[in-house]
C-alpha cells in the first residue's frame, strides 16, 4: 500500500494552500494579500518567521512574494510592462534598494522549453558591467545603472558540474552585491501554469519541483543575499489525476445514482477510494510532468517580462524610484 501522495510544488503559496481553510494559522507564518481589481493582479507575501513555520511549510526561512495574474498567459505587451513593472517593486523591495552590482543567473536547459525561462531572460538583459567597467558611468550615460552581469549555467548533464560549483566560481572572481536567480518552477495547479510568478529572498534549489534535487543557491552557500524568481510552467501528471478523481469520489458521495452508476466504488468508503487513487497514481505517473501546448511562445515572452523587470529594478529604465 502507497504512502500519503505528495504533490510537489515550487510555490510557497501552494504549500500554505495544502493546509485546506483559508483561515487556518499556521505558527509562525504571517500572510498578506493585496488584490488589483482594476489590473486583475492578486499579491500574496506569505512571511515565514520561524523555524517551526519553515518546517511545517517544508520551506526556509524567508519572503514568498506571490503576483497571480490570469492574463499574463496572453501576448499583451502593455499588460506584461505593467508585471514588469511589479516584478521591479518587488525586487528592488527585497534587494533593499538599487545595488551598485548585481548577477543575474539563468537557471535550467536552453534545450527543454519548459526549462528554457531562465537562459532566455539572461538573452533579454540589458547587460552593463562591461561597459560601465570600461567606459565609467558618465561617459556611457549609465549614471544610475548598476553593474549587470549574467550567466547560464546550464544543467549537469551540459556541463559536468553542479550549477552552484560554477556560480560560486562566477561569485569570487566578480563579488556583486546582489545574485538574482531565474528559474522555470512546477505547480500543485494548472490554472497557475504561466500566469503565476514567484519572488523570494531565500535563493533556491535547482530541479526541486521535479524530483532532481541540487545544492541549494542561497545566501549561505554563495555568501551574498540571492533573490529568486519562477514562473511555474509544468505541473506533475499525477497531481491532475488526483485532483480529477478526488473529483469523482466526491461527486460519487453526494449522488445516490453516482454511487449506483460506480459498481465496487460506490461500496468503498472515504478513505478506502484514496488509498485506491494512491495506489493507481503510483508508479507510473510519478515521474511524469505536463506543460501547455504554446509553451514556446509562452516562454517567450514571459522571459522578456520578466527581463523588462530587471532592467527597470536595476538599469535605469522606467520610472521608478529607489525603495
Amino acid at each position: 500500500m502507497m504512502g500519503e501522495f505528495q504533490v510537489r510544488t515550487d510555490l510557497a503559496l501552494e504549500a500554505r494552500e495544502s493546509y485546506g481553510e483559508d483561515d487556518i494559522r499556521i505558527r509562525g507564518v504571517r500572510v498578506e494579500e493585496e488584490a488589483d481589481q482594476e489590473r486583475e493582479i492578486h499579491t500574496t507575501t506569505v512571511v515565514i518567521e520561524t523555524e517551526n513555520g519553515a518546517k511545517a511549510m517544508g520551506k526556509p526561512v524567508g519572503t514568498y512574494i506571490t503576483i497571480e495574474a490570469p492574463n499574463m498567459s496572453v501576448p499583451d505587451e502593455n499588460y506584461h510592462r505593467e508585471i514588469s513593472g511589479e516584478i521591479a517593486k518587488h525586487i528592488l523591495a527585497l534587494a533593499g534598494g538599487r545595488k551598485h552590482s548585481v548577477l543575474v543567473v539563468g537557471l535550467g536547459n536552453r534545450e527543454v522549453t519548459p526549462d528554457a525561462l531562465g537562459p532566455n531572460v539572461v538573452g533579454n538583459l540589458h547587460i552593463t558591467r562591461h561597459l560601465i567597467r570600461e567606459y565609467g558611468r558618465k561617459s556611457s550615460g549609465m549614471e544610475t545603472s548598476a553593474e549587470i552581469s549574467a550567466i547560464s549555467p546550464g544543467v549537469m548533464a551540459q556541463t559536468g558540474m553542479e550549477t552552484l560549483e560554477i556560480i560560486k566560481g562566477v561569485v569570487e572572481e566578480t563579488k556583486p552585491e546582489t545574485v538574482i536567480a531565474i528559474d522555470a518552477l512546477a505547480a500543485r495547479s494548472t490554472k497557475r501554469l504561466n500566469r503565476t510568478i514567484q519572488i523570494t529572498d531565500t535563493g533556491i534549489n535547482p530541479g526541486s519541483g521535479v524530483g532532481n534535487h541540487r545544492n541549494a543557491i542561497n545566501s549561505d552557500t554563495l555568501g551574498v543575499p540571492v533573490l529568486a524568481i519562477g514562473i511555474p510552467t509544468v505541473v506533475d501528471a499525477a497531481t491532475i489525476v488526483n485532483d480529477t478523481m478526488e473529483d469523482l469520489v466526491e461527486e460519487m458521495d453526494r449522488s445516490v445514482h453516482m454511487q449506483k452508476l460506480g459498481g465496487t466504488l460506490g461500496t468503498l468508503n472515504q478513505a478506502e477510494k484514496h488509498q485506491m487513487i494512491r495506489e493507481l497514481i503510483s508508479p507510473h505517473l510519478n515521474t511524469m510532468f505536463v506543460t501547455p501546448k504554446d509553451i514556446d511562445e509562452t516562454v517567450k515572452y514571459l522571459s522578456y517580462t520578466i527581463s523588462e523587470g530587471l532592467n527597470m529594478a536595476f538599469s535605469g529604465s522606467g520610472n521608478l524610484s529607489e525603495n
